[in-house]
């Protein structure tokens, strides 16, 4: 495009007397060009393009609110969900425009990368809100250095059977493996040293063997060794975690894998717009190919079952059908439990939900557990919930006579629980009430307090409604013929 100050010149010089073919000449322009400048009388054309893009500035900030100002996400909220069909570069410039963005994402150091050779592991935290509760889980990313390709999966905790788990779904998933894994010195997969001196254990040295690569730890301090890594865990705070809700670690894992191996994998990234999935085709004659089978990576627990069947592992309770009660070895995989005597698979169990404990489970296709473990805890929380929606009496109570934890406050609750099940409401609510005026806990008391206030007879009792025609009913009839009761007892006891 040619400036303002040129085009005033080139209308000068022709005002002058100059000619066309001098003026192109010395200005290293067309003719055709210069004589479109005179005229247009040396201006600035005003043109405005057919095909402008247009978006609600409103709604524009309201995206970029949503998905945490990361413009990734905005374009892809935009195209996908919005249906409006706007480049990324125009985009950011809208966001520009309107003072959203002025800021430009730093690049790492791009070094050569040699098809098959590496692939790089590590974990980030991340405080992040599942359902209604904020809680801490951790990230773990594989990276593929030549291709691109990613895998992404988050859990509560981390730690080395977690990272084995991790690294043999990922690579059975993808179906090959590169020579080396770059990790940071951590003491996951090292025993000691650090950088190029660390020593790797043992274990964790035969794990990788079975898929063909080598672990190497970076020197100490040079974390941009594994920068593609640490690229992937930024694109996961900029681009995967905006706009985006999670019921539980379960459903955001789900949406982590599709977000990883399909649409990461499939987007183009970079300047040479290289797409991960095609490059990754392009890689695996370089890669080593998992065998057909591996055996995934399990923890062993040795067990005994109690009288009713059950063992229990990780505060859950796992039945074991049949009569005898013997010692069992468990195998804990990924997502499952087998258990074994003798070496006889006894059953193979799912794995409850992330955050669940004291919960019975069954084999898969087995019967249901006729008994409850001996040993399973029994909660009161719906006991004291019932208790406190009587009365704002029995709440204040509770609070000062419920002990704060351990076993004597659950048995509080029960026997207290217990009295109201045998109890009128009317009078139960003044027995707590008479109970905490004179700061009493002991339930023989408490039940002492009910009796005297049966004896008083300062209570209303409401007689309840009986419909006459009950003598009509079938019921009625067929027992008109038994044993008359022996109502005497209750007489004595009035007296």
């Amino acid at each position: 495009m040619i400036g303002q100050d040129k085009r005033k010149a080139v209308y000068l010089l022709h005002q002058e007397g100059t000619s066309v073919r001098e003026i192109a000449r010395s200005m290293h322009i067309s003719p055709t060009t210069v004589m479109d400048i005179i005229a247009q009388k040396g201006e600035m054309p005003q043109t405005i393009r057919k095909d402008k893009m247009e978006i609600d500035p409103e709604l524009l900030v309201k995206v970029y609110g949503k998905c945490q100002g990361r413009a990734q996400r905005v374009y892809e909220q935009l195209t996908e969900e919005k249906g409006i069909e706007v480049g990324y570069s125009t985009l950011t410039r809208m966001l520009r425009e309107e003072g959203l963005s002025n800021k430009k994402s730093g690049r790492c150091q791009r070094v050569p990368d040699e098809p098959g050779a590496e692939m790089q592991h590590d974990t980030s935290p991340y405080r992040v809100r599942l359902g209604n509760k904020s809680v801490l889980v951790q990230g773990s990313l594989l990276y593929f250095r030549y291709c691109k390709i990613r895998y992404l999966k988050f859990y509560r905790s981390f730690k080395r059977f977690r990272m084995k788990c991790f690294l043999h779904e990922a690579l059975v998933y993808w179906g090959y493996a590169a020579k080396t894994c770059i990790i940071d010195n951590t003491n996951l997969a090292r025993l000691r040293g650090t950088g190029i001196n660390a020593v790797i254990v043992p274990e964790m040295e035969r794990f990788a063997k079975q898929y063909g690569f080598k672990f190497i730890c970076h020197e100490k301090g040079h974390a941009n060794r594994k920068a593609g890594n640490e690229r992937g865990f930024y694109t996961v705070e900029t681009n995967f975690f905006p706009g985006r809700s999670f019921d539980g670690i379960e459903d955001m894992n789900q949406q982590a894998f599709s977000w990883a191996t399909h649409r990461s994998a499939n987007r183009p990234i970079g300047k040479t717009r290289l797409i991960p999935s095609v490059a990754f085709e392009a890689e695996k004659p370089y890669l080593k190919k998992l065998p057909s089978f591996i055996e995934p990576p399990y923890l062993i627990h040795k067990r005994k079952t109690d009288q009713y069947g059950y063992a229990s592992v990780h505060g859950n309770f796992y039945w074991i059908p049949g009569t005898k009660r013997h010692d069992v070895k468990i195998l804990e995989y990924a997502d499952s439990l087998k258990i074994y005597h003798a070496r006889e698979l006894l059953g193979r169990y799912l794995l409850p939900p992330d955050g669940v404990k004291n919960e019975v489970v069954s084999p898969e296709g087995g019967p249901r557990p006729p008994q409850k473990p001996m040993y399973r805890k029994k909660p009161t929380a719906r006991e004291e919930k019932t208790l406190r929606s009587l009365d704002p009496v029995v709440g204040d109570y509770l609070n000062f006579a419920v002990p704060k934890s351990g076993k004597a406050r659950h048995q509080f609750i029960r026997s207290l629980f217990g009295l109201y099940r045998k109890t009128a409401a009317s009078v139960f609510i003044q027995t707590v009430n008479r109970a905490n005026k004179y700061r009493i806990t002991d339930i023989k008391t408490i039940e002492n307090i009910v009796t005297l206030i049966l004896r008083a007879g300062s209570i209303d009792i409401i007689l309840p409604e009986i419909d006459q025609d009950f003598q009509k009913r079938d019921t009625y009839i067929e027992g008109r013929f038994a044993d008359q009761p022996d109502l005497s007892i209750y007489e004595d006891e009035n007296e």
